[in-house]
């Protein structure tokens, strides 16, 4: 009597949707390969959870897979989460895999800036680079910065939430302390993102939306997303509308930069003050190699502002949350921060100095677990200039991509043990007590091989001031009911922030 409420139509529309759901899903988990579109339906129904299936597909195969893409589009993807394949990849073959012809079209938003790059130009930029950010004038300005923003910027937002019992996305308050942060230190001018007033963030709300469209532009033949941006639609609309925006707020930077230049005339190398990026490659111009014109201190500065505003960010925010949704692990790093506090100030509020917090072991493996289960980059992409056989035993020619999921790798048993999804800091600890190496290819947050990482130490300094100057002085509390869920982007972000609450653990 029940089928009797139903008409055919109904019935042909279930069966129908019962179909796809299985298409899709498909057979024991693994994509279906369709005729002419491959398995590139898969691959959107997928989605918005594309990291964890991602991981469930490289368990079921292994560590690597053949993702057939459609016959039209060359768009055949190696996808792997094997440390060998890495290695190979990444270092013992650096010079077959640059980042290519390819990877500059999809990440054509960041010009010709460092990560683009290849050969002469990127090592041209990375010689100086490295230069600058290992000198010490460099060093002290970071440190100086790092400790005013937390101090003078971090703190009094987070006693004002607290005072005020107010809810807060903790997410978008590391943005806005990692961008004001970065801005410093590459331009030498502080936006002011970090207060009280929670200003808007257009340049932030910018980069958020162009990385979410080159993350689609990974899932599109090229003919659909250069389609898109010619007719100004979705996700390219978004993406030109940004690109706007950022070569706006970078050319304010720089014209600001060069007539502050131009009237102090001041380049004295023993002056500490306005040691950020911008004036060195100005006044260095001659000296690099590099001809410094506005388009590639544009690009420059757009490269520095994503390595250092989006990955430290995303760390922190996952790092906070898995810290304080794991008491055991949160009362271990505090006893070791009272480790280094004088008798007279224990339970006492208190700002942390560098020189403190850098041999504190615990919580540098904290740090470490925390990137190892959320890398701030979750994907990475290459591609060969000649065909290669990978270690895995997987055949790759020049018009297929090689994709690593940074995510996957880190809850991979083979790699990690049988614990691999948990969080659990003492795997980076020896018995000996000090910090437990992990190669590159196996931990490839910072990278590896020739391409590692140049701000890894940046990158330290300033999450162990952040997070040492909250655990010890807060303590926070994710609102009940808040979903947690990574976002679709080539940033690792939590899909829907980070709302806790911050109250104060000392009167």
């Amino acid at each position: 009597m029940i089928m009797a409420s139903f008409g055919y139509p109904e019935i042909l529309f279930a069966l129908l949707c019962c179909f796809l759901v299985w298409c899709f899903s498909n057979i024991n988990g693994m994509p279906w390969n369709w005729p002419l579109v491959g398995m590139l339906p898969s691959v959107f129904w997928h989605v918005n959870q594309i990291h964890d299936r991602c991981v469930n597909i490289f368990e079921q195969v292994g560590g690597t897979f053949l993702l057939k893409g459609p016959w039209f589009a060359n768009m055949d993807i190696i996808a792997t989460a094997d440390p060998a394949n890495v290695h190979f990849i990444m270092s013992a073959n650096f010079a077959n895999f640059p980042k290519g012809a390819e990877f500059k079209k999809i990440f054509d938003v960041l010009g010709d800036g460092i990560f683009n790059s290849d050969a002469d130009l990127w090592r041209s930029q990375r010689k100086q680079a490295r230069a600058l950010i290992t000198h010490e004038r460099f060093r002290k300005f970071l440190i100086k910065t790092s400790w005013e923003k937390v101090e003078k910027g971090l703190i009094p937002v987070l006693e004002h939430v607290s005072e005020q019992g107010m809810v807060i996305d903790l997410q978008d308050l590391f943005q806005r302390l990692t961008f004001d942060t970065t801005c410093i230190l590459v331009t030498g001018f502080d936006p002011g993102c970090l207060s009280t007033e929670f200003p808007d963030v257009p340049f932030s709300k910018a980069m958020d939306e162009a990385e979410e469209a080159i993350l689609m532009r990974h899932c599109l033949p090229e003919s659909l997303w250069r389609l898109g941006k010619l007719l100004g639609i979705g996700p390219e609309k978004k993406l030109s509308r940004a690109w706007t925006v950022l070569d706006d707020v970078i050319g304010k930077y720089v014209s600001m930069k060069r007539e502050e230049m131009s009237k102090s005339n001041k380049c004295n190398e023993d002056d500490d003050e306005g040691l950020d990026l911008l004036t060195s490659y100005i006044n260095g111009d001659e000296s690099t190699g590099l001809e410094c014109n506005d388009k590639f201190l544009r690009d420059t500065i757009l490269n520095f502002m994503i390595a250092g505003r989006d990955t430290t960010s995303s760390a922190l925010t996952w790092f906070l949350w898995l810290v304080s949704t794991h008491p055991e692990v949160e009362r271990k790093i505090r006893d070791e921060l009272n480790s280094v506090v004088p008798a007279k100030d224990s339970n006492k509020w208190r700002m942390f100095q560098v020189d403190e917090l850098r041999n504190l072991v615990y919580l540098h493996g904290a740090l470490c677990e925390a990137l190892r289960l959320y890398p701030p980059v979750p994907f990475q992409h290459k591609a060969p200039i000649q065909p290669v056989m990978l270690p895995s035993g997987h055949y790759v020619h020049p018009k297929m991509k090689i994709l690593f999921s940074l995510y996957a790798m880190g809850r991979m048993d083979y790699i990690w043990g049988k614990d691999s999804k948990e969080f659990k800091p003492e795997r980076w600890i020896t018995d000996r007590g000090t910090i437990k190496y992990e190669p590159s290819y196996k931990f490839l947050a910072f990278n590896a091989g020739p391409r590692t990482c140049l701000g890894k130490e940046v990158a330290f300094t300033q999450l162990k001031a952040v997070a040492a100057a909250i655990i010890h002085n807060y303590q926070v509390e994710v609102v009940k009911g808040h979903i947690v869920t990574p976002n679709v982007s080539v940033i690792l972000y939590m899909k829907h922030g980070l709302k806790v609450r911050i109250s104060k653990r000392w009167t």
